[in-house]
């Protein structure tokens, strides 16, 4: 019978492999092109505090739904208060660490603890409005959605409702210019409902998103009041072959007030508008921009309709 070898050699093989392994893997970061693996002293926001962030938000704005918080109906102030200081204290840690990412190289530390303290007095300035556009969100699905049987279910359940909830933070960080954060803040919805809604989108009043898996709403999209989506909708671009060549130009499309687009429809390009008070039918493919009171019924038909007479 041929000799195996003992232990001892097994032993020097296994850690040859580990030594020539762990050689490539270092080679690796010593190569990878602008991804600085072996920086020291890189900053970047911590995932897993964005999501605490947004948690808070969450109880801060929907009391008594997400947490175990006891507030005084006479004086609900400290509560508040509490909740604001911790939300505020995360957000400006994480977006000193995101400007250190983007601008340490080219900003001091005082402007870009100036620029931390302007976006976070801003953000926290907005939340009380941003509280109102939400519940309007859930007035929304509650109206469109026959099978809610209450508002506070819509608000504990409903996956259309926190991507929504999770966008409009993150918008308020995007419109201020902030890296990185809201790209955390939209992955983490899309990864918890299979919603995709890019911060940079524009929605107005009254979103609803129905059955909520597999939308996606891009990065210019802009989307009137009182729209309706459902499962499997794309507001997308028409290509992407340019690449980083498109960053900047208005790329998806534009819905305008009281849309409907059922489900699996596909609404392409940054010059498509999608006029007022029109439907688009599931499965429909729609790249050519549609007037007020359509119904897109495929890509091959548009039907006008009259509006009702008052």
């Amino acid at each position: 019978m041929p000799h195996c070898g003992g232990p001892s050699k097994r032993g020097t093989m296994l850690k040859d492999s580990l030594d020539r392994n762990v050689a490539a893997i270092a080679a690796n970061y010593d190569s990878a092109d602008e991804i600085f693996f072996n920086e020291p002293g890189r900053h970047f926001p911590r995932r897993s505090e964005i999501i605490r962030m947004i948690r808070d938000v969450r109880v801060l704005l929907f009391p008594g739904y997400f947490g175990d918080e006891s507030i005084s109906e006479s004086d609900p102030s400290y509560f508040i208060g509490e909740t604001l200081i911790r939300i505020k204290n995360v957000l400006r840690t994480q977006l000193r660490e995101a400007f250190l990412f983007r601008d340490g190289s080219t900003m001091t530390r005082d402007e870009i603890e100036a620029r931390v303290n302007e976006v976070s007095d801003t953000f926290i300035g907005r939340l009380p409005e941003l509280q109102k556009l939400l519940l309007k969100d859930v007035q929304a699905a509650f109206d469109g959605d026959p099978a809610a049987q209450s508002k506070e279910e819509i608000i504990l359940t409903y996956p259309g409702t926190f991507a929504v909830f999770v966008y409009r933070l993150a918008h308020e960080l995007y419109v201020q210019n902030v890296p990185l954060i809201p790209r955390l803040m939209t992955e983490y919805a899309h990864s918890k409902t299979g919603v995709d809604i890019n911060a940079g989108a524009q929605i107005g009043e009254y979103f609803f998103i129905d059955h909520a898996t597999g939308v996606v709403i891009g990065e210019t999209t802009i989307i009137g009041n009182h729209v309706k989506v459902y499962q499997g909708v794309t507001l997308g671009a028409l290509s992407t072959r340019k690449g980083q060549q498109l960053s900047g130009v208005k790329r998806h499309p534009t819905i305008e007030d009281n849309v409907t687009i059922y489900s699996n429809a596909s609404v392409l390009g940054g010059e498509t508008v999608v006029g007022e008070g029109s439907t688009i039918a599931g499965g429909a493919f729609v790249t050519e921009s549609v007037g007020k009171n359509s119904r897109v019924v495929n890509k091959f038909e548009v039907i006008v309709r009259e509006p009702k007479a008052n």
